[in-house]
């Protein structure tokens, strides 16, 4: 009789989401075992927990899914768990903290998509501003759009500080060339958006970050898109559901388009079922993180 799925989820917060362990249902998992509170000292011990108790046989049918709100200690947690093994004890682990890799990978898909489509452009033609961008969603924009090719610049909305920290603390992590600023006023966005091919807006849910005003000061911009689904939305005049649609405040950019947060949302859904899937369809262990994620939603 084959051995049930199980699902072992590390979440260093104190909850863990219950909108992963619904993905994780959904992708016919059998079971699901949340850990809240979870330290990067305490993976190795977990991660032999679940590895030595199921025989060669059982750690097919096991993985490990790694949460939480930082994605640095996702990815640290990630490698922790990666040394842990000891083969034919191996277990495939996907980090995905706060949905931040499947959504960003999806955003940035959705945008090189409309790039190619509408001014046929690649990445690497164009120079890109993520607003939001010391979030965890907002960093993995960055560091997903600039190993693609562009050249891409963080925001803060209130320091410089912040955002140079954060920029250079990833660029060394994975070797991205980002740049940092801040964006704490109507002017400074209008500053940014005056040169900026693509925009990303990954701000907290329900706080309009681009105004119409703002929108008008851009004056080369092709695509941008906005995960925000509450109300007031990121970007005035993008819809949920726009995916290529013309952004009409854009008036200063002609075939400039808007990319809304369900369309953003359907990829990443389909994106996120699809990667837990392959974790029990694998005969070879995998260690899924952003740089999957983005190669997936490519496809879809």
């Amino acid at each position: 009789m084959e051995k049930r799925s199980i699902l072992h989820m590390f979440d260093p917060m104190p909850h863990n989401s219950p909108f992963d362990i619904n993905m994780a249902m959904d992708a016919d998992f059998d079971i699901m075992m949340p850990y809240s509170n979870v330290t990067l000292e305490s993976v190795h011990g977990l991660v032999q927990d679940a590895i030595f108790s199921r025989g060669p046989s059982g750690v097919k049918r096991t993985g490990i899914f790694i949460g939480g709100r930082n994605i640095g200690t996702a990815v640290d947690m990630m490698e922790a768990a990666k040394k842990a093994m000891v083969p034919p004890f191996e277990v495939s682990v996907f980090a995905d903290p706060s949905g931040a890799f499947t959504t960003a990978a999806a955003l940035v898909a959705c945008v090189e998509k409309q790039l190619k489509i509408k001014h046929g452009k690649e990445l690497g033609d164009c120079h890109g501003v993520v607003f939001g961008g010391t979030g965890s969603v907002g960093i993995a924009t960055g560091v997903i759009a600039s190993l693609a090719g562009a050249d891409i610049t963080l925001t803060d909305h209130l320091s410089v500080d912040t955002a140079l920290a954060v920029a250079n603390e990833y660029n060394g992590r994975f070797g991205c060339h980002l740049k940092g600023t801040y964006a704490s006023s109507d002017a400074d966005k209008a500053r940014l958006i005056s040169h900026a091919d693509i925009v990303f807006c990954t701000a907290k849910a329900g706080l309009q970050v681009i105004s119409a005003d703002v929108l008008d000061d851009a004056k080369q911009l092709k695509v941008a898109g906005d995960v925000n689904a509450v109300p007031p939305l990121g970007i005035e005049g993008i819809k949920r559901s726009h995916m290529g649609d013309p952004l009409i405040h854009a008036v200063n950019s002609p075939g400039a388009v808007g990319i809304g947060a369900l369309a953003v949302g359907n990829v990443k859904y389909q994106l996120q079922n699809i990667l837990l899937k392959l974790m029990l369809e694998t005969d070879t262990p995998l260690y899924l993180d952003f740089r999957d994620a983005f190669a997936k939603a490519r496809e879809l």
